[in-house]
């Protein structure tokens, strides 16, 4: 049986390493290649986009996938729905990898908004000093309230760099500390946290640390998810993955696509 998994993720990474090995299942990788250096996975892999839906659907057809499994950021824009449309026209199942969100405790001081444009606007008039954890690909977006000082933490440099009149751009990839994140949120006088809802354990530190130190943060929700069986552990996909396999076995459908 042939798997592609649509990934970038730690989740993605984990399965990876759960599929490596598997007798009988085939898997390949997919990097959307905005992370000039990823993490080698233990499987073969690609990189770089398909060309769209059509793109994405040709492929699945040619290399005879039986199974797509999306993995990608909860905040991919694109993506999602192309897999399901690309997974619809090649009729074969798709399953969503997705690490549970994030949820205030009654201490947390979440200023919730559904995007980029209304975080900007949540931050006010008066001039703040702004911990961006957002990524790179919409910190435009806060060109819009250019009096706020911003920290944006990134994984890799941002070429060009953003358009903020008052910034300064630090490197870091998860998982990080409870201990560091209170100390660069001291040290840095941080006033307000900017972050998406992005779930999982890797970056959930800084949000423990913003609930000890009584700072607000900004949330931005998560886009509305694509139609199709949303699972939250890389082990329920690969059960998942064993059910199909022996119902392509059983049906004896199982050869003309993969072994």
């Amino acid at each position: 049986m042939r798997v592609l998994v649509l990934g970038g993720t730690l989740e993605a990474g984990k399965l990876t390493s759960l599929l490596t090995g598997q007798s009988g299942i085939s898997a390949v990788l997919s990097f959307a290649g905005r992370t000039k250096a990823p993490r080698a996975p233990e499987i073969p892999y690609r990189t770089g986009g398909f060309g769209g839906v059509d793109g994405l659907a040709a492929y699945l057809e040619t290399e005879r996938i039986d199974v797509l499994v999306d993995a990608t950021h909860p905040f991919a824009e694109h993506m999602p729905c192309h897999a399901a449309v690309a997974a619809a026209r090649a009729k074969i199942p798709l399953v969503c990898l997705s690490r549970p969100a994030w949820h205030p405790e009654a201490s947390d001081r979440w200023i919730d908004v559904g995007n980029m444009a209304a975080a900007a606007a949540a931050l006010g008039n008066e001039p703040k000093r702004v911990f961006l954890t957002i990524g790179r690909l919409q910190i435009e977006a806060f060109a819009a309230a250019p009096q706020h000082f911003y920290l944006v933490r990134a994984i890799e440099p941002l070429v060009p760099p953003p358009n903020l009149p008052r910034h300064r751009v630090i490197l870091g990839r998860g998982p990080f500390t409870l201990e560091a994140e209170e100390k660069l949120l001291r040290e840095e006088s941080i006033e307000v946290i900017v972050t998406k809802n992005s779930g999982g354990d890797a970056t959930f530190a800084k949000l423990l640390a913003a609930r000890t130190l009584g700072l607000p943060v900004v949330m931005v929700a998560r886009p509305r998810q694509a139609p199709g069986p949303v699972l939250l552990d890389p082990a329920e996909v690969m059960e998942f993955l064993f059910n199909h396999q022996r119902s392509l076995r059983h049906r004896g459908t199982l050869t003309p696509r993969g072994v």
